[in-house]
Formats: C-alpha cells, structure tokens, sequence
C-alpha cells in the first residue's frame, strides 16, 4: 500500500516552487511506482546524460519544465544498499533535506526497486531529514536560515502496513526532537541559559511523565557534596542536581542510570582558562543536554525501561570566594580530594553526582558523559569519543550502539598503574595530574565513586561541540549521546 505521510510543514502558504527527490541504488533503477510518477524517459535521460552512477550520497539536480507538476527532480544516490548501516540512512536522509535548497515543497519517494526496506531503515532515513533541518538562529534579527524548518515536505512510502509506516515517522520525529533539545541547550549562550534556566527546562519534560526533583544548594549540603559545591563557589548562579526518573519497566527491575556534567559555563576558575576559544565553554554542559534528551527520547516512546538521569548543574567562575588551587574538599563519599587545578571541576561535579545515583538508585548499570577533558581530543580527535569502562559487557554494547547510530566511541584503557597516579600526598585523590594520560587519569578518578556498579565513562569534549559537519549535523553543537544512548537502551535492556 502506498501512502503520503507528512513529515514537516510549518508553511501556511501554497507552495510556489516543487521538488521530487528518487532514491537510485547502484543498479540506477527505480520502482515502476516512481517511473509512473515522475517518467521513465526522463530518469533514464538524466542518467544517461549526466553520468550518474548511483553511488552512495551521490547527487544530481535537473531543472525540469514543470508539467508533470514539479520543476526540479533530484536523484539521490544510495549505493549498494546491503552495505548500508543506519548511520548511512541517516546520512541519505540528510543529503535530500540538502538537496531541497530553496524549494518551498518536495515530494521525497523513500522506495529501491526490488528491495524492500526495513523499518528501521526507514526510521533513521526521516531522522536525517529532521536533524538537517535545524539551524541555531535564534537571535538572528535580519536573516534566518532559509534551510531551517521552513519545508512543507512530504514523504511517499510502499508499505503493507500503512499504520506501521506512521507509528515509524512519529518515533523518528519523537527521536530527533530530544536530539534537537540537546542541541539547542548546547547552542545557547551562557547569559541565556544559566543554571536555573537548565532546571526549568528539565522540569518541562513533567508534562511527557518524567519525575523531576531540584536538589538545591542547601539540600547537597546536608548530603555532603562538597566537591561538586566547591566548583560552585565563584558564581552568583546557584548549584543544582537534577534527578529525571521514568518508570516504563517493572517496579522490581533496577534502574539504568545516566549522570550528566552540566557546567553551564567554565571559566576555568582560579586557574582561568586562556581567552582564546573560551567562548565555547558555554558548552561544557554537553553531558547533561545529552542525559536530559536521552530521558526526553525514552518518555516520548514509552520506553519498558526504567531510567535515571542525573545531572550536575554549576557555573565556574573566578571571584573572592571561588575554591583555589591547594584547597581539600570532602566529597559525598567521604573521601577527600586535593584540588590541584580549579579548571579540573567536571569530574569534581560527577564525583558527587556518580556517588549519590550509586548510594540512592543502585542502578544495573550507570553511563556518564562529560565534555571533560582537551586531552581526548589530543588522543582521538573529533570523530570518536571516549569509553572507558570497567566492564567489558557494558563497553562492547556501547560500542555496538555506537556503531549502529554513527555516534563512535573508542575504548581506552583503565588500570591499577595509572589509578595510583591520581593519589595525593595530603588528600585521598587529586583532581589533577599533568598533561600525560589526562583523559586516562580523569577517568580513573570518577572510577573510585562507582564501587562494584558496572559503569561506564564517555568523554564527548570532542564529540558534543564544533564536531565535523556532517549531512545530518550543520550546527555548532550535535547533541551527541542521545541517539547513541537510546539505541543502547532499546537493543539490550527492554523486553
């Protein structure tokens, strides 16, 4: 059964221009269905004429006279679709948004001649059509970005299951909303959004039946979180722990656990940061946007899990109370960590967070993310972030969903020789130990707040900002770690 499904149409207006986009795999064939709709002569002609292979993301763009009703026929190669991964659809999805340029309406065929596609084929297809179509132009007062939701489009399926091809779109959408909230909440300016401005945007995901609690300073005093409270000192911005709960499993069934680093802006404290660049700390909350889209992706779909989102919420600023180097807070835990260098704060923030979601929730596994340290870019540069983990079990769906999604991860090493590296002569632990392994020795600190939990750590620093661009990503931050979490939860944890 064929059946037009609109995907997106925020356009009043009757269409002034239109766009048919026809997927071509390798063979340059298409369905008889599209051959009648758009004309088999022409496709062919086209093919013919402009030497198109039908290779993967390959593209040719034919103005055409209009009297089959569209002025513009796009082919859209997708290459020998055996060979595809979804990280490839998604891809293929964003390459026909691209392809639309300045047409107010398209006619997209989502069909291969002699295959039949999966659904989650088509699924990650409509993600990419979603997640191109973003741009962060919120304070642009003159001219917005003409490629950003302003496409009424409307994509033609061949499906059995007419209802089927729905229920796709609509967790496609659902997907590429809570990628798009994590974007957004990266993209904006420190000013904008501060600590209490995250909270209120946590609290909106109530209205999907996430249970939201506030932790506020006073609440974290009486817990003892004094390393993630000492990061807090030098900002007017009050500190924050979020705890997002959705109950979609059994009561009995122990929750997974996701803790997010959300400072909302690093000056580096004391030990400020250089000035160059450091207008990109804005972002250095990557790890909780991604937790909190992640809980939004999970509550949308109704996900039979139970998941727990934590996130750490401070500012770390410079003033006359802000912690200095040398200073010996006490966390949660009780242990004691010797502050080596204040621009060290994330894993001072996630030591409080990890160690409570430990104590309180005692969660089957716990996943955190932090854009955390400079020294995973050194290592892996921006095309992988970092895992490390202290069980194999764990790491190897990680790196399977990372794989799946196109968000990679790259597993590094932990062990008892770089562990004694974080010790202190005055303190339990230093939260700083020089330029050598400084992702490796971040990671060995957070480890000492996790017990026996199986756990993993996701250093995105090169991952959740000013990542390369990408046909589904053309925007300063990727919101990455949704997808890749979510796609972790569904392959492994739900019934």
């Amino acid at each position: 059964m064929q059946k037009d499904i609109l995907i997106d149409s925020n356009t009043v207006s009757a269409p002034k221009k239109a766009t048919v986009v026809v997927l071509v795999n390798e063979n340059r064939k298409t369905t008889f269905e599209v051959e009648k709709m758009v004309g088999k002569a022409l496709i062919e002609r086209i093919v013919s004429v402009r030497g198109f292979k039908g290779k993967k993301l390959e593209v040719v763009d034919e103005v055409c006279d209009g009297k089959k009703g569209f002025d513009r026929l796009v082919l859209l190669g997708i290459g020998n679709t055996e060979q595809l991964d979804g990280d490839d659809w998604i891809k293929i999805g964003g390459a026909a948004f691209a392809s639309l340029k300045d047409t107010d309406s398209a006619d997209i065929y989502l069909t291969v001649a002699g295959e039949k596609l999966k659904d989650e084929n088509i699924l990650d297809f409509v993600l990419g059509l979603r997640l191109r179509n973003y741009s962060f132009d919120d304070y642009k007062t003159v001219s917005k970005t003409k490629d950003s939701h302003t496409k009424a489009m409307k994509l033609v399926l061949q499906l059995e299951d007419a209802k089927a091809g729905e229920a796709l779109i609509e967790r496609a959408n659902s997907l590429a909303d809570s990628v798009l909230l994590a974007r957004d909440l990266v993209n904006q300016p420190a000013n904008i959004l501060g600590t209490k401005e995250f909270v209120k945007e946590v609290e909106k995901l109530e209205k999907i039946g996430v249970k939201v609690e506030i932790l506020d300073e006073k609440d974290m005093k009486k817990l003892g979180m004094g390393a993630l409270l000492g990061v807090a000192r030098g900002s007017k911005r009050p500190p924050y722990l979020a705890v997002m709960q959705w109950q979609g499993g059994k009561a009995k069934d122990r929750p997974l656990a996701f803790v997010g680093k959300g400072v909302v802006f690093d000056s580096g404290g004391i030990s400020l940061k250089s000035g160059a660049g450091m207008e990109g700390m804005k972002g250095d909350m990557g790890g909780a946007a991604a937790v909190t889209g992640l809980l939004k992706a999970v509550a949308s779909r109704k996900a039979k899990a139970n998941v727990v989102g934590v996130i750490g919420l401070v500012e770390n600023m410079p003033d006359a109370n802000a912690q200095r180097p040398g200073d010996i807070v006490t966390s949660m835990s009780g242990q004691t960590i010797e502050v080596i260098n204040t621009d060290a704060e994330g894993r001072l923030v996630l030591s409080d967070a990890l160690f409570y979601t430990k104590e309180r929730f005692k969660p089957a596994i716990m996943v955190d993310l932090a854009t955390l340290t400079g020294a995973i870019m050194v290592a892996l540069g921006t095309e992988y972030a970092g895992l490390f983990s202290n069980q194999d079990e764990l790491a190897g769906r990680l790196v399977n969903a990372g794989h799946k999604t196109g968000e990679k991860l790259w597993r590094m090493p932990l062990s008892e020789t770089y562990d004694k590296i974080v010790d202190s002569k005055v303190a339990d632990m230093r939260n700083s130990c020089g330029r050598h392994a400084g992702s490796i020795t971040a990671a060995q600190f957070l480890q000492r707040f996790v017990g026996e939990t199986a756990w993993a750590h996701l250093d995105i620093a090169g991952t959740a900002m000013e990542a390369p661009l990408n046909e589904y990503n053309q925007s300063w931050a990727s919101g990455f770690g949704v997808r890749l979490l979510d796609r972790l939860i569904s392959d492994n944890y739900e019934a």
